[in-house]
């Protein structure tokens, strides 16, 4: 029990360094949106991908995944529910991108806006 209660009473360096590090990830994808000259597909993407970093860097250093006795299997389980996530909205994309490639839309019309040939035409 000593041990646990100075295990926590020295300075939260993890903390702080996380912290930081949200900081500056922040600061990066702000950048990216207003000084660069990328296209705003590529900076989604990039702005995506430092979100994704910053989600990881939270989970590891504020949320204490990696530091009970089952920290690895936190870590499998959070890693497969974002792994099914992805399967799921990929999936998803890839539907609706496959039924609007067909011509499978609501309001029964091809894709290109014109009307089908009906029989009753005055």
């Amino acid at each position: 029990m000593a041990n646990k209660s100075a295990e926590h009473s020295h300075f939260p360096w993890k903390h702080i360094v996380g912290f930081a590090l949200s900081i500056i990830l922040t600061l990066l994808a702000l950048w990216v949106a207003v000084y660069t000259e990328l296209s705003p597909s590529a900076k989604l993407w990039i702005i995506f991908g430092f979100a994704f970093i910053q989600a990881g860097l939270q989970l590891l250093m504020f949320m204490h995944m990696t530091e009970s006795e089952n920290g690895g299997i936190q870590v499998g389980n959070t890693l497969f529910g974002f792994f099914g996530a992805i399967v799921i909205i990929l999936g998803s994309i890839w539907i609706f991108a496959a039924h609007y490639q067909h011509g499978d839309h609501m309001d029964g019309n091809p894709p290109g806006g014109a009307k089908q040939h009906s029989e009753h035409q005055e």
